[in-house]
């Protein structure tokens, strides 16, 4: 049978790879960013103005939603797709990563947790995970997995490593809705070895796609490249990889360079709402007194409604005064400068230059 999720590579450069990957709800161009609706929503921002930004898909935030609305009114609704009125593909989270900041209590049945908005006691399985996720409808759910912070004791990293392979068969055995795929996901810390096994275990499992979690969350650069390099090799072709929650110029760029197909990461809004502006020349604050003059947009040569229309100065006053606009104006070209930095990739690796864009990007942001 095949799967309602597929992924076909069409060139690539070095390791480096383009690709398209196709879902019940339309393709997605590879390399490519999922911006993060936690709440069904990007923050400040709509979804047509998503449709605007040139976004091919979302992520939406499992815990969040499970708990309000409630996976029951979103599914009265249509789902996602019809409850947030967005006709592209979306990927939901386990709730895994989530609750990793909560402290939760792990056995080998359960993750049990408090709820952050009422503190009451939650409880959530690969079973229920996956009721949940299909319940929402989102195009691609991922296995409920056991990640870490980094660093982490070599024992602590094997035994959460084992424990997301027997959740990730759990987890498809319990899926029941042939329209929508599931990703398995890949742990081990920064082990190269246990990343190794990980792979070669989950990828056995059999899932159209992977995700490589338990990065971003601590570890140094090298030891990232190190442990993503270990994977990619153990992954079928034919499978999506996906690196959870990466999402800086930098970091992206490298994983490109080892075959990562599509990233997500709260990066680019965050840092908007912090006043934070992403460019090729280095990421800056808007605060700064040295735009208190300038007429400038934050980059010439960007097409953003923000940077076509608004200057510096204004976006630092709106800034200063607290004024909300700012949030949505710099959201808006923090995620236009991201999905152009995800063209540029595509392109630069159907032309075989990738590693001369890929260091001048890194040279021109110091």
């Amino acid at each position: 049978m095949t799967e309602p999720v597929h992924f076909e590579a069409s060139g690539n450069d070095g390791d480096a790879r383009t690709g398209v990957m196709t879902t019940p709800h339309g393709q997605v161009e590879t390399p490519n960013f999922m911006a993060v609706g936690t709440r069904a929503s990007i923050k400040t921002l709509d979804t047509e103005d998503m449709d605007r930004l040139g976004a091919q898909i979302l992520l939406a935030n499992t815990y969040h939603l499970m708990l309000r609305p409630g996976e029951d009114i979103v599914a009265h609704l249509g789902g996602l797709h019809g409850f947030m009125a967005w006709d592209g593909p979306i990927l939901t989270d386990s709730g895994g990563y989530q609750v990793l900041s909560l402290e939760p209590k792990i056995t080998e049945e359960t993750l049990v947790f408090r709820s952050t908005y009422d503190g009451s006691r939650v409880e959530l399985t690969p079973e229920r995970s996956m009721y949940v996720q299909e319940a929402l409808g989102a195009d691609i759910a991922m296995a409920l997995d056991v990640p870490v912070n980094l660093p982490v004791e070599y024992a602590v990293a094997e035994r959460a490593m084992y424990q997301t392979l027997r959740w990730a068969e759990r987890s498809k055995a319990a899926k029941t809705r042939t329209d929508r795929a599931l990703f398995g996901i890949v742990q081990g810390g920064s082990d190269p070895g246990l990343r190794a096994i990980s792979a070669r275990e989950t990828a056995s499992i059999g899932f159209p796609g992977f995700g490589i979690g338990g990065l971003a969350v601590g570890e140094t650069a090298t030891e990232r490249a190190t442990a993503i390099a270990a994977t990619i090799p153990e992954l079928p072709e034919t499978g999506v990889r996906y690196v959870m929650g990466l999402g800086d110029t930098e970091g992206i760029l490298d994983a490109v360079s080892l075959g990562v197909d599509i990233f997500d990461c709260v990066l680019p809004t965050r840092l908007a709402r912090h006043g934070k502006a992403l460019s090729r020349d280095g990421d800056f604050s808007i605060r700064r007194v040295d735009w208190a003059y300038d007429a400038s947009p934050i980059e010439e040569d960007c097409d953003c409604v923000t940077c076509r229309r608004y200057s510096r100065a204004y976006l630092r006053h709106l800034r200063l005064t607290k004024e909300r606009t700012a949030d949505r104006l710099l959201t808006i070209h923090n995620l236009a400068y991201t999905y152009r930095l995800m063209r540029d990739i595509r392109d630069t690796i159907a032309s075989g230059s990738f590693d001369a864009f890929h260091a001048e990007v890194v040279a021109r942001r110091g």
